[in-house]
């Protein structure tokens, strides 16, 4: 991203953070009297900002990423992700970690940012933030899964409500800074830095110490946590030894996670003693081809610039060979492909999937990254017929309709939606879609693909209304409002020649504008 808006986007944020949660730090209905300064609160205790007013905090602080022109909802990166984060959630809850209220009151969302940097950031409420640079730069799922698990500490520890409570008294807007730091140091240091000047960072050397024992409470129960979901507790090791290693030699400005997650010789010894005796970090000429490949499409999506794209394909011939483990040759070729792909070039583009594809990959979740590649790929270049013939090859079973669990994966069903559209079968979409929001009914993307399907069906008055439904998903109840209002003139215009389903449809519309409408109202009290 060029440095043209970096500074206005990361002051007003912050800006906003600070007199929000100024405006929380006053309301005795959400704060509890504060804690005696010494003392750290004991492991979840009381006293807090309330779990519901929390949530409401971290849907503000979320809204104003879903608008960042950063945020990116790539449906491979999402489903590696959320691969991770739902064991987590599972291990967390099996432990008692997170506790039922929680559970049910915060969102578990985790947020993409097409940033370069190595950064990962809790938000109130259940909301976490990923910088893709860190998808692309850890060696393991297991390295990933360590990070998410820390956060995912930091939130059910309530160390954000935890520290409200010890700020209330002193300088509410300090909470801004502190989570929403790493956001903008990642795009622009001196933006961040202008924050915590003169009287601020004396303020904030106060808060340091109190960081510093959370971060340490989030070592000890997010390695747990880790454990009890099935990962390797050496990526949390191997972890710890990069970004120490980062730490000691210099942080140029690419690890703002140092930043906002200190690392101390205690904190560092502590991961060491945990590892097993004779253990070893995880080979990373050994790690599985797809995580390789994801971890090749992060780095290519968050840089997109020409010079970025090209340099990718003059390292493919380079990283290709007998010499070269069979994981750097599949990212290598992986990344090529999206590359080209990006740079328009389909004859290069196709050739190194094809390259990719001849190699001797067994894994099978590898081999449908390729297949999947290769459905991008006839896609992005005009050939909606071939990518359809490659996703009907790679086909997962249907969901249950009667409302169980769905077998139909995301990223199939994503470029499938786009395929059928492209190749003018709109309503294979539409009925794979519906089938998708009934289930996951805040998915922004898959709302806004029936929306276009419903469009190119001639149906404008159930594309209005998927549309809304994408603009609530990413709590947008404004612009969602807008188009309910517009489909219900839409109806106001057919009139008599509206149908039983019209009528139908015009309930559920009119049902969910008084619904926009109420939580524009809770909007409107908070501020």
């Amino acid at each position: 991203m060029g440095a043209r808006s970096v500074g206005a986007r990361v002051a007003l944020p912050l800006l906003l953070f600070a007199q929000l949660t100024a405006s929380w730090a006053q309301s005795p209905a959400s704060v509890a009297p504060a804690a005696p300064a010494t003392q750290l609160p004991t492991l979840g205790s009381g006293g807090e900002m309330n779990s519901s007013a929390e949530r409401r905090l971290g849907e503000r602080i979320a809204r104003e990423i879903y608008r960042d022109p950063d945020y990116i909802d790539d449906p491979l990166l999402v489903d590696y992700v959320q691969g991770i984060w739902q064991p987590l959630l599972r291990a967390a809850r099996a432990r008692g970690d997170l506790s039922e209220e929680l559970d049910q009151r915060f969102a578990w969302e985790v947020m993409l940012g097409r940033d370069r940097s190595i950064n990962a950031f809790a938000l109130p409420g259940g909301y976490l933030g990923l910088h893709l640079g860190l998808v692309g730069a850890v060696s393991s799922r297991d390295e990933l899964a360590s990070v998410l698990a820390h956060e995912l500490s930091h939130v059910t520890q309530r160390h954000i409500s935890r520290i409200m409570t010890k700020q209330s008294q002193q300088a509410p807007w300090l909470l801004g800074a502190m989570i929403l730091g790493a956001l903008a140091a990642s795009k622009s240091p001196d933006a961040a830095n202008a924050v915590l000047v003169g009287s601020q960072a004396v303020a904030a050397q106060t808060q340091l110490n109190f960081s510093r024992d959370m971060e340490r409470e989030a070592d000890r129960v997010g390695y747990g946590i880790l454990v009890q979901a099935g990962f390797d507790p050496q990526g949390f090791v191997s972890m710890f030894d990069k970004l120490g290693q980062s730490a000691r030699l210099n942080d140029s400005g690419a690890f703002p996670y140092l930043r906002s997650h200190p690392l101390t010789t205690e904190r560092l010894a502590d991961m060491q003693s945990r590892q097993s005796p004779g253990a070893r970090a995880p080979d990373v000429a050994q790690q599985a081809s797809s995580h390789a490949m994801l971890s090749a499409r992060a780095r290519v999506l968050s840089n997109s610039s020409v010079d970025a794209l090209r340099g990718w394909l003059a390292q493919v011939p380079k990283s290709v060979g007998d010499q070269s483990p069979l994981s750097a040759q599949a990212a290598a070729l992986y990344g090529g492909a999206l590359a080209a792909s990006k740079l328009r070039d389909p004859v290069i583009a196709t050739s190194y999937a094809q390259h990719l594809g001849r190699l001797p990959i067994t894994e099978p979740a590898a081999l449908r990254l390729v297949a999947l590649l290769h459905a991008e790929l006839s896609l992005a270049h005009g050939d909606a017929g071939k990518a359809l013939a490659v996703l009907a090859a790679v086909a997962p079973s249907r969901p249950d309709p009667v409302g169980g669990p769905s077998q139909v994966d995301r990223p199939w069903l994503m470029l499938s939606a786009q395929a059928w559209v492209a190749a003018g079968q709109p309503a294979l979409a539409t009925e794979r879609l519906q089938e998708w929001v009934v289930l996951h009914p805040r998915d922004a993307q898959a709302w806004s693909l029936l929306s276009t399907a419903y469009a190119a069906q001639g149906n404008t008055l159930r594309s209005v209304r998927a549309n809304a439904e994408a603009k609530v998903a990413v709590l947008d109840y404004d612009a969602a409002l807008d188009r309910f209002n517009a489909a219900q003139a839409l109806l106001r215009e057919s009139g008599a020649r509206a149908s039983g389903a019209d009528h139908i449809e015009a309930s559920i519309i009119d049902t969910r504008r008084r619904e926009v409408q109420s939580l524009l109202k809770e909007q409107a009290l908070e501020r």
